[in-house]
């Protein structure tokens, strides 16, 4: 691929590809291509770096339904879950600078949380998905997932869904309402402003939780599959079938269906899901990860700190997804069922549809994808390429 930043053609003659790639990295422009002549691809970009070096920064596609405007080398993306390891990251950050510990109780920093039974859960549970906190029982109304407010007040009178500590389910959305209220009540400022002000700028990384309004023409149309399901409950489920529906549907648009190309839903603050975010910002983000804290001088978290976030604490099947997964202390680890490259120290998240963003320590890489339409949420055949070509490419 070379170094020209031209627009190229994918495999099939008819997907434009920009950007820029390395010779030796020339499997990564290839799997690139093939995601949209091959495996569905609408619109997306890529970005590798590995020790300092940008060795893969592509981008193509459209920016919406096949044959609309091209994505461009700036198109910033919802990248959903991805943001659940930004969130967790802006916690960490805190407790570099001392400003908690990770094994005191949430209601320490926000007495209102140990309401129901909840005054034992810790800052660890909550961030390594044990807390029982996966959905709110009652019915919310229509768009309550917009007021941060009240999406926490609803939290605050739920009951654990089961015993904190006793198993691990993914809090698919409550995640980010749960840690970013705790940011703020630690940090007087909202998880978005923390993530923006000590992490992005330093950084210079695109990645967002709540998308300034100037920003929103570079956000192309995510097609999301199908309807939102109604805004009622549905008959006849058993606790843990309501537990689960309510986790991903209470109310309707939490997950983002009916929402995620609307203005309001760009400018809420939801950090387990509306992280917006360009590849090269994701892997940017990572760059500094994956050199333990640090990147040209900037550091935004204490190497032990950092250790400690992604040594695991969760591991095995989860309650929520009925699969294996393994978290540190909000991020994903990698795991034989999913993979994060060959090495074992790999950490990021992945986010619904297949955007991902991740390190390898070991390895040097840092690894942004950024996608307009949702693929497979589990093995998803268009990250698991792009993965695979890196590393291939390492030799």
């Amino acid at each position: 691929c070379g170094v020209s930043t031209a627009a190229e053609p994918a495999a099939s003659g008819s997907v434009p590809i920009s950007g820029t790639c390395e010779e030796s990295f020339e499997g990564v422009r290839e799997a690139f291509a093939a995601n949209f002549a091959e495996r569905g691809e609408v619109g997306a970009a890529v970005c590798v770096v590995v020790r300092g070096s940008v060795v893969a920064d592509l981008w193509g596609g459209w920016a919406g339904r096949p044959g609309s405007r091209p994505w461009q080398r700036d198109t910033l993306v919802n990248v959903f879950s991805v943001g659940k390891a930004f969130a967790a990251l802006c916690v960490a950050r805190l407790v570099s600078e001392g400003r908690f510990e990770v094994d005191e109780a949430v209601s320490r920093y926000w007495p209102e949380f140990a309401a129901s039974r909840k005054s034992g859960i810790t800052i660890g549970q909550l961030l390594s998905h044990q807390a029982g906190l996966p959905a709110v029982r009652r019915r919310l109304p229509p768009r309550a997932m917009l007021d941060h407010e009240l999406m926490c007040a609803a939290l605050q009178e739920q009951e654990p869904w089961w015993e904190p500590g006793s198993a691990h389910g993914y809090h698919t959305n409550t995640f980010g309402y749960l840690v970013g209220e705790l940011v703020r009540r630690v940090d007087g400022r909202s998880l978005g402003t923390v993530l923006r002000e000590d992490i992005a700028v330093p950084l210079g990384a695109e990645v967002y939780v709540g998308l300034p309004d100037e920003l929103h023409g570079r956000v192309p149309e995510f097609l999301w599959p199908g309807e939102p399901p109604p805004e009622l409950e549905p008959a006849n489920l058993s606790a843990v079938e309501l537990m689960e529906y309510n986790g991903y549907f209470n109310p309707s648009g939490l997950s983002g269906a009916g929402a995620v190309n609307t203005r309001e839903w760009r400018l809420a603050e939801i950090p387990s899901t509306n992280g917006h975010a360009t590849a090269r910002g994701i892997a940017r983000v990572y760059e500094a990860l994956a050199n333990w804290g640090e990147v040209d001088g900037v550091r935004i978290v204490d190497h032990r700190v950092l250790d400690l976030f992604t040594t695991e604490r969760s591991y095995g099947m989860d309650v929520i997804l009925h699969r294996t997964s393994r978290f540190g202390l909000g991020f994903q680890l990698t795991q034989p069922e999913r993979p994060l490259g060959p090495g074992t120290r790999a950490f990021g998240h992945f986010g619904a549809g297949g955007s991902l963003g991740f390190c390898d320590p070991d390895a040097g890489v840092a690894f942004g994808y950024a996608i307009n339409s949702m693929g497979p949420r589990w093995q998803n055949p268009r990250n698991r390429a792009l993965i695979d070509a890196v590393y291939a490419s390492l030799g």
